[in-house]
């Protein structure tokens, strides 16, 4: 991929974009899932940073370091790609109940991840993830630029439906 070009790849409602940045890979995705429970009890699950790890499948740890100032989180993780074990923190940067909570990635992994909760009604919301972030592996670069939508998409998809059937069951008991 020649250097500056952006390759875009939309599949369904996903948009999935890998940008060449001189060594590293930047990969994004975003997806969105309509989930039959209330904005608010969507946005309480989504609070608690043990819970990602329980919907993501790559996402091995996601412990709660302390909450921050503006009342979100401060989380220590480890996510595989590829069979490699990255670590790091995140931290909300932006944290507005019931509507939105924006992290930043700090650690073998750099970037952003936002989560977006749209009431469509009183028993409805829409939820978007979207995330940006550097594989810094130059050895995987290629890689991943060619198995980061796959793997992504899929993983975005899967940790979505793991998010939607949690919260229905449980809002539904």
């Amino acid at each position: 991929m020649a250097r500056g070009i952006e390759r875009l790849i939309h599949a369904g409602s996903d948009t999935i974009s890998i940008p060449q940045t001189g060594i590293q890979a930047m990969v994004k995705v975003k997806d969105k899932i309509q989930i039959s429970v209330p904005r608010d009890d969507v946005f309480a699950y989504m609070d608690k940073p043990a819970h990602q790890a329980e919907i993501t499948p790559s996402l091995g740890r996601s412990e709660l370091i302390e909450r921050l100032p503006n009342g979100g989180s401060r989380a220590a993780y480890t996510y595989s790609f590829l069979g490699v074990a990255f670590e790091g923190e995140v931290h909300a940067t932006t944290y507005e109940p019931p509507e939105r909570i924006v992290f930043a990635m700090q650690g073998d992994l750099e970037g952003e991840i936002a989560w977006t909760f749209h009431a469509l009604s009183a028993a409805v919301t829409r939820v978007t993830y979207a995330a940006t972030y550097d594989i810094p592996v130059p050895v995987l670069k290629k890689a991943a630029e060619a198995v980061a939508r796959r793997y992504n998409e899929r993983e975005v998809r899967t940790l979505l439906a793991n998010l939607k059937d949690r919260l229905e069951t449980a809002h539904n008991a």
